[in-house]
C-alpha cells in the first residue's frame, strides 16, 4: 500500500510519530487479506468475529518524514489454528530504505472469547 506522510502524522522534530507505523501496519494487514479475497468487515458483520491483535512488536530503523511516499507491506508469517502472525516492512518508496519491520498476532474471538480460526478461514490464513 502507498500513501505519503501527512503532516499530523509528524511530531516536533519533524518525523514520524512512533504510534503511526503501527497504523500502518494495520492498513497493510486489512489490503492484505482484501488482496486475498477477504475483507476485514466482512468477517465482522457476517460471522460475527473479531480479528483481535493480543500482541505487536514494532523495530524502528529509520525515519519518516512528511511528505514521504511511504510502502507498507505486509504478509501472512506464520498461521495456526489457535493464533495467526503477521509480518510488516514499512519502506521509503523512493529510496526502498527499510523504516520499520515489525509483527502482529491475532486471535480470533466470538463472543468476547478466543476461538480457533474457523475452517473458512484456514487457506486463506496458511492453516493446512
Amino acid at each position: 500500500m502507498r500513501f505519503r506522510v501527512r503532516y499530523a502524522e509528524t511530531d516536533q522534530m519533524g518525523v514520524v510519530y512512533h504510534a503511526n507505523y503501527l497504523v500502518w501496519m494495520e492498513i497493510a494487514r486489512t489490503e492484505l487479506c482484501r488482496v486475498r479475497g477477504v475483507r476485514y468487515r466482512d468477517i465482522e458483520r457476517e460471522d460475527r468475529l473479531v480479528l483481535a491483535v493480543a500482541e505487536a512488536q514494532c523495530r524502528y530503523h529509520a525515519p519518516a518524514r512528511y511528505d514521504d511516499q511511504i510502502l507498507a507491506k505486509g504478509y501472512l508469517k506464520h498461521g495456526h489454528r489457535r493464533m495467526i502472525t503477521f509480518g510488516y516492512e514499512i519502506l521509503n518508496a523512493e529510496t526502498g530504505e527499510l523504516l520499520a519491520s515489525g509483527e502482529t498476532k491475532h486471535i480470533f474471538l466470538k463472543d468476547g472469547k478466543p476461538i480457533k480460526v474457523p475452517l473458512k478461514y484456514q487457506e486463506l490464513f496458511g492453516i493446512v
